[in-house]
């Protein structure tokens, strides 16, 4: 039996390891010429401690006081040279993926599907062998090659993968390099390169209830996320506010209302600020935040959307006198 374990770099790289039952982290790693940070092997100088954010392991008891302390312990941090898996696991690594000699991994693929959802939003699905070994975090992004430029534009993933294929929700950015291709030339087929995965953002273990926000085609992350959710369920509630500008940018609500009937506990609210628009729902996200939402500060909150709502948001909690447990979010701007 065998494992995997994230390791997310601090300069926001992502690396997956394969660790046998009864394996350290560590020699796992090394196995596999991921060079994280290590000195002595022994649980004795403390230069291996990572946080892990999810996942179950054993660190046995052969380390000592000044490497790895109760507290420290506690609070989730391990020393990957005593660490042993006994699930999947996620760890934070205190150094840049450069230091520990690993690169962004780089998948050949071709277009499977393209689509426009609206006039402001495409579909993008792609497929291929190499992405059958492809992993990543829900929530986490890829740098995609413009074909025909050297140019790369980053997405979130909207799914996560089936069969060696994944999606995307990308932004109809007029003028754009990758959204003008998307729309006018690019054809089932297609060859596409992606480079990844990338970024902090992505979904943790679920110990609290969440709270989802979106803005427009920050909803990707949140579907890929979604899907995690619903494979293994969700012993807290989820609630997903999502916001756009016009009634015509909504898009993936059928998929929005599978998730709430396949997800216990899963209940979502669209809106749209357009003064002008009919949709039941108007406004901006931080409108339809209710206060049953904030669990009085004992909730994790992810955000995905542009800068001024990420500030928003932020605005509004601190009128609202609320620190939440843990706030996640990714700001983006549109790409020309």
């Amino acid at each position: 039996m065998s494992y995997k374990v994230a390791l997310n770099f601090e300069d926001g790289v992502t690396r997956f390891i394969e660790v046998d039952s009864g394996e350290t982290v560590a020699d796992a790693s090394y196995r596999q010429g991921i060079n994280i940070p290590l000195d002595c092997r022994d649980g004795a100088c403390g230069a291996c401690k990572c946080l892990a954010e999810s996942g179950r392991y054993d660190l046995g008891e052969n380390y000592i006081e000044d490497a790895l302390s109760e507290e420290e312990k506690a609070a989730g941090l391990v020393l990957t040279c005593q660490m042993r898996p006994e699930s999947d696991c996620v760890l934070r690594i205190p150094a840049s993926s450069e230091v520990c000699k690993t690169e962004q991994a780089s998948y050949a693929a071709v277009i499977s599907d393209v689509r426009a959802l609206s006039p402001s939003v495409i579909s993008l699905s792609i497929k291929g062998d190499s992405l059958v070994r492809l992993s990543f975090l829900p929530g986490q992004y890829v740098n995609l090659e413009v074909p025909g430029s050297d140019q790369t534009r980053a997405y979130s993933f909207s799914s996560m993968p089936h069969d060696g294929e994944v999606s995307f929700l990308i932004r109809n950015v007029p003028g754009g390099l990758m959204s003008g291709y998307l729309s006018q030339q690019a054809r089932a087929g297609d060859p596409m390169t992606l480079t990844g995965p990338l970024g902090s953002f992505y979904l943790r273990e679920i110990r609290r209830p969440l709270l989802m926000l979106a803005g427009g085609t920050g909803l990707a992350p949140f579907t890929a996320m979604l899907e995690k959710i619903a494979e293994g369920g969700s012993a807290h509630p989820v609630h997903l506010i999502y916001g756009v500008t016009h009634d015509a940018d909504l898009v993936e609500m059928d998929r929005l209302q599978e998730f709430a009937a396949r997800i216990p506990g899963f209940t979502f609210t669209a809106c749209v600020a357009s003064p002008e628009s009919s949709y039941p729902h108007k406004g901006y996200v931080t409108q339809h935040i209710e206060p049953r939402h904030l669990n009085d500060g004992e909730v994790d909150i992810y955000l995905c959307g542009p800068p001024p709502m990420v500030e928003a948001v932020n605005k509004f909690l601190r009128e609202q006198g609320i620190q939440p447990a843990n706030f996640h979010y990714e700001k983006f701007a549109a790409s020309v």
